[in-house]
């Protein structure tokens, strides 16, 4: 499953972190974070539960931006 998601970043580096931090949370199969558009687009593992992995991305996200938001 892929979704898309409206994020908020405030650089081109902290958009790479967030990538970064995404792609390293379980449950992902690959992220991509877009900082001119302001999207994340998420390819699940396919026995993943949606929810709850995005609301681990986010957290994983927060660790290392604080800033940045995910709107799930």
């Amino acid at each position: 499953m892929k979704k898309t998601y409206d994020i908020e970043v405030d650089c081109a580096n902290c958009a790479n972190k967030m990538e970064e931090a995404a792609n390293n949370t379980d449950g992902v199969k690959k992220a991509n974070v877009n900082f001119m558009t302001l999207k994340m687009k998420v390819e699940f593992e396919d026995e993943a539960n949606v929810d709850e992995v995005m609301k681990e991305v986010l957290k994983n996200c927060k660790k290392v931006e604080s800033d940045c938001e995910i709107f799930l």
